[in-house]
C-alpha cells in the first residue's frame, strides 16, 4: 500500500501556546466525545473515511506532520472559545500534532493555520447546515478544501457527493466523473487522492496507482481470512491423509487377518489330520498287541 502524500508545507508550523484552557468556562468537556444525532447513521462512513485517511497519513508515525481528527472541537474566535464548530472529519497539514491533541481543541492562532480539509457526512439533523452555515463558516475561516458525503443517496446534501475548493475566499465546486468503472469520483488536490460515492458507501481511490485505498485493519482481517482459509485448506489435507493412511492400515490390516484366518484354517486342519493319525496309529499298536497276545495265548496252549 502506498504512503505517498501531499506535500502542502515544506516544514511543521511552530506551534504557539498561549496559556492554559480554563474549560470550566466552555460548554464543553474535553474528555466526553461529541454527541451528535443520528450518530449510527454517521458512524460507520465516518470510520471508514477516519481508517482510510489514517492508513494513508497517520498510522504508525509515517507523517508525523499530520492531525487527524473526528468530531473535536474547532473554534474560530480567540476571544470566545465558545464560538465553534464540530466537523465529522479534518485534517491539517504541516503542523504540529502532538502539541495540537493535548489542548484537545483545535485553535488556528495556536496551530498557525485552519485545517487544510474538512468533510462532513449528512443527516437528518444536519444536512441542511453542512450545506449552508457550516459552508460559509469553513469559507471564512479559510479551509482549502470542503467535501460533503451523504450516506442517503443525497437526501440529506441534494447530492451524493460534492467537494469545494477555496478560491478567492469562495468555495468553488470540485468537478465529479464516474469513468472508468461507474463510481462517483470528486479529486482532492489536498489529499491527492479522489474521494468515491460506492452506492451510499465511502470510497478512497488513488489516481496514481488506480486502485482504491484499504486501510490496515482491512488489510489485517483480509490476511487474517487468508490465513484461516490456508489453515482450513491445510486441515483438510491432512484429515484427507490420514483417512487415506486409515484406509491404507485398514486394507493391510484385512489383509493381515484374512491371512491369518487361513493359517489357523490350515493349524486346524493339519492338527485334525495329525489327531486321526494319532488315532489311526493308536489303533494299529492295540490291534498289534492283541495280535500278540492271541499268539503267545496258542503257543502256551500248544505246549500243554
Amino acid at each position: 500500500m502506498t504512503t505517498t502524500s501531499p506535500t502542502l508545507t515544506p516544514t511543521i508550523l511552530p506551534y504557539h501556546r498561549q496559556g492554559e484552557i480554563d474549560y470550566a468556562r466552555l460548554d464543553y468537556n474535553p474528555d466526553e466525545p461529541v454527541l451528535k444525532p443520528e450518530a449510527m447513521e454517521q458512524e460507520q462512513p465516518m470510520q471508514e473515511f477516519l481508517g482510510l485517511l489514517a492508513s494513508r497519513f497517520t498510522d504508525f508515525g509515517q507523517r508525523p506532520d499530520t492531525f487527524l481528527s473526528s468530531n473535536t472541537i474547532l473554534c474560530y474566535d480567540p476571544s470566545d472559545l465558545n464560538v465553534r464548530v464540530s466537523p465529522d472529519v479534518y485534517l491539517a497539514f504541516g503542523v504540529d500534532a502532538e502539541a495540537i491533541r493535548p489542548r484537545k481543541l483545535y485553535l488556528p492562532w495556536e496551530v498557525g493555520k485552519p485545517p487544510d480539509w474538512v468533510l462532513e457526512i449528512g443527516s437528518a439533523s444536519t444536512g441542511r447546515e453542512d450545506v449552508g452555515r457550516k459552508r460559509d463558516l469553513y469559507a471564512r475561516i479559510g479551509v482549502p478544501e470542503y467535501w460533503r458525503f451523504d450516506p442517503k443517496d443525497g437526501e440529506y446534501h441534494g447530492e451524493q457527493l460534492a467537494g469545494e475548493r477555496l478560491v478567492g475566499g469562495a468555495y468553488r465546486p470540485i468537478a465529479l466523473t464516474t469513468a472508468p468503472d461507474g463510481i462517483l469520483k470528486g479529486y482532492s488536490e489536498v489529499l491527492g487522492l479522489s474521494l468515491c460515492w460506492d452506492n451510499n458507501w465511502p470510497r478512497l481511490y488513488d489516481p496514481a496507482t488506480n486502485s482504491y485505498l484499504t486501510n490496515w485493519r482491512q488489510e489485517r482481517v483480509a490476511r487474517q481470512a487468508e490465513r484461516a482459509a490456508y489453515e482450513a485448506q491445510a486441515a483438510i489435507e491432512q484429515a484427507e491423509r490420514l483417512a487415506e493412511r486409515a484406509a491404507r492400515q485398514a486394507a493391510e490390516n484385512r489383509v493381515a487377518s484374512e491371512q491369518a484366518g487361513r493359517l489357523r484354517e490350515r493349524a486346524a486342519r493339519e492338527a485334525a489330520e495329525h489327531r486321526v493319525a494319532s488315532e489311526q496309529a493308536a489303533r494299529e499298536a492295540a490291534e498289534a498287541r492283541i495280535r500278540q497276545l492271541e499268539a503267545e495265548l496258542r503257543r502256551r496252549q500248544a505246549d500243554r
